[in-house]
């Protein structure tokens, strides 16, 4: 997989949105901040053609996990997904943990990331 993982699907952004809480939750994932870039640009004068959103999601246990066994993995935590538009169609992804995680060069760890990365790819899949 790419560092990037990304499905279209044929819903609204709120709706996508909406979507993918639901199955994160279902996931044992929560969400832990979201921010809207074309929002945040608008506020500062600056437009942006599409919406952006970035949810900040987090498996508490299996964050836990990882920062016990290597706390610099903080540094790429939480996991990303995004939830975007462009030319009228919406697209939900994320980056793939076990891209990221595998730069710490821990095999243990890239395997519980492996773990992440298929319950966040199960949300988003079930999300389109």
């Amino acid at each position: 997989m790419n560092i990037v993982y990304e499905k279209r699907t044929d819903k609204s952004l709120n709706e996508a949105i909406e979507a993918l809480e639901e199955n994160l939750k279902e996931n044992s994932f929560g969400v832990l901040w979201q921010l809207n870039f074309k929002d945040k640009l608008a506020e500062k004068g600056l437009d942006l053609k599409d919406d952006f959103v970035v949810l900040e999601v987090c498996n508490p246990k299996q964050a836990k996990e990882v920062l016990e066994k290597n706390s610099h993995i903080g540094y790429v935590l939480p996991c990303k997904m995004v939830v975007r538009t462009e030319d009228g169609q919406t697209y939900v992804g994320m980056t793939s943990p076990e891209k990221l995680i595998s730069l710490f060069d821990d095999s243990e760890l890239t395997e519980i990331a492996k773990d992440v990365e298929q319950a966040l790819e199960k949300a988003v899949l079930a999300s389109i």
